[in-house]
């Protein structure tokens, strides 16, 4: 198996500035134009205040690690073990579901500062995993 054979994001017109930023090595996310919550996942209206206006902009793509779990046993053999799943509190305040990478399981602890870092799996998606900062 290879990192192409994973299973992959299936982008829909909502979530098409998401992926397509991300093949471009920017990190995006909604901010209600009301309100100025940060919404992620992307959404048709702000959680806060419900209001419909969102717009994109662009994160900062720096946080920490809110909890984490090491997988050892994956979900299907495209996944090269272990890995490390991870919620990260990004700075604008909102968090993200994601890959931690670049550094051994037994690096990572929760309150640990992490950046975004880009990871091509095929040529329409590029994840945005995150990587423990200096």
């Amino acid at each position: 198996m290879t990192l192409t054979d994973r299973p992959v994001p299936h982008p829909s017109t909502l979530t098409e500035p998401f992926w397509a930023a991300c093949r471009e090595g920017r990190l995006l996310v909604q901010r209600c134009d009301k309100c100025g919550a940060h919404v992620f996942i992307p959404q048709e209206f702000c959680r806060e205040c419900h209001v419909d206006t969102l717009t994109w902009v662009e994160s900062a793509g720096v946080g920490h690690i809110v909890t984490y779990t090491v997988v050892w046993r994956p979900q299907t053999p495209a996944f090269e073990v272990p890995y490390v799943v991870a919620v990260v509190r990004l700075d604008e305040g909102y968090e993200m579901i994601t890959n931690i990478v670049g550094a051994p399981p037994e690096a990572v602890a929760i309150d640990a500062p992490v950046r975004v870092r880009f990871t091509p799996v095929t040529d329409a998606i590029t994840l945005p995993c995150f990587e423990l900062a200096a």
